[in-house]
């Protein structure tokens, strides 16, 4: 439970469903609970709302400190992918190692048989094979099935999205409905642990990156100024580049070896053939020798028509019908089928 309507709403909708439920807040990161207490989902004003919510609903509710293992998972993998010239995805990682790994073991400790959140995504067992199947939220505007695709099989089948057939505003009739304070609460779209959104800046702060001199170059080699770290430079970025030319110029490429930053025309940004590593197979334990998709290059993505070819090793090709841009190395690319379009297959994390 976050402090937030929507896993408000989730535990007020199981037990009305008549479930025995228990309130977990995962307290996550100390640093980000001392400066911004106020909005952040491990912060005291959270635990206070998550608390009284669980009181109004007349449920045990626990606070569990994680701040060392979502350090390791989530802080250093967010450190180290800028480092490595690659842009990361902290929500996936969050969710896979934390709140549908770590909360599943504290879930067992507590003689819990089942994790609910309040993602808006769905589940369903498929009968012909055993498997869970993973599937987009009925509301297209809030759909959470992205962040979810590196969840394995153990972990959806003892995992419950509540909200997967509502939308926003029906949590929010929920909580009304039940007199719970998180209501009205606004919703924080940033990465919890960032603040200001300025994920450069944490980095400084935090002591996991300094600012080194390096070149920024076009696509010819030729030096057109110099940075301070591909830390700070992401693929598509076209403002505070400082370097002056006659069309608009944009980050193409982050080399992590030269320490170059590559800069082009928007055209350079154009991709159809990429390829993805470390992927989950969600409806298959061995995915077919290529299939027909939706990819998802970001979670914002609205989808592209794709070709995907998996290979031996976790990898797999991805040929995309047009080219789309800014193709980012270090964001996970999410494939989707089936007869609405709205089954997870899979997906990926995208490769330099």
């Amino acid at each position: 439970m976050s402090g937030g309507v929507d896993s408000s709403a989730t535990a007020a909708l199981l037990q009305a469903e008549g479930f025995d439920v228990v309130g977990v807040t995962l307290k996550l990161w100390p640093q980000d609970c001392v400066d911004r207490a106020e909005d952040k989902c491990c912060g005291p004003q959270a635990v206070m709302d998550a608390r009284s919510v669980c009181a109004k609903l007349g449920v045990p509710y626990y606070l569990v400190d994680e701040a060392a293992l979502f350090q390791q998972k989530v802080i250093g993998y967010f450190a180290e992918e800028y480092k490595a010239g690659r842009t990361p995805n902290p929500c996936v990682m969050c969710n896979q190692h934390l709140k549908f790994g770590v909360l599943l073991d504290r879930a067992r400790q507590l003689g819990c048989d089942l994790i609910a959140t309040g993602h808006f995504a769905r589940s369903q067992r498929d009968e012909a094979t055993g498997r869970t199947l993973l599937l987009k939220g009925r509301d297209p505007r809030k759909d959470q099935s992205y962040f979810l695709f590196s969840l394995r099989q153990d972990q959806l089948a003892r995992s419950l999205f509540p909200l997967g057939e509502k939308t926003k505003a029906d949590t929010r009739e929920v909580a009304r409905a039940c007199s719970l304070r998180t209501a009205d609460k606004e919703e924080s779209m940033e990465i919890c642990f960032v603040p200001d959104n300025d994920y450069g800046k944490f980095l400084e702060q935090a002591k996991l990156a300094e600012r080194h001199r390096g070149d920024i170059v076009d696509t010819a080699g030729n030096k057109l100024g110099e940075h301070d770290g591909i830390e700070f430079y992401t693929i598509g970025q076209r403002r505070g580049l400082g370097v002056s030319a006659k069309e608009p110029l944009y980050v193409i490429e982050l080399d992590p070896v030269s320490n170059r930053v590559v800069v082009g025309d928007e055209s350079k940004l154009e991709r159809a053939s990429f390829k993805v590593a470390n992927c989950n197979w969600i409806p298959w334990e061995m995915p077919p020798a290529s299939f027909a998709c939706s990819a998802k290059i970001r979670y914002n993505h609205l989808g592209a028509a794709a070709t995907v070819t998996p290979g031996p090793d976790g990898t797999a090709q991805v040929e995309l019908q047009a080219p789309a841009r800014a193709v980012t190395p270090g964001q996970a690319c999410v494939f989707y089928g089936g007869p609405e379009g709205d089954v997870v297959f899979g997906g990926g994390w995208i490769t330099r």
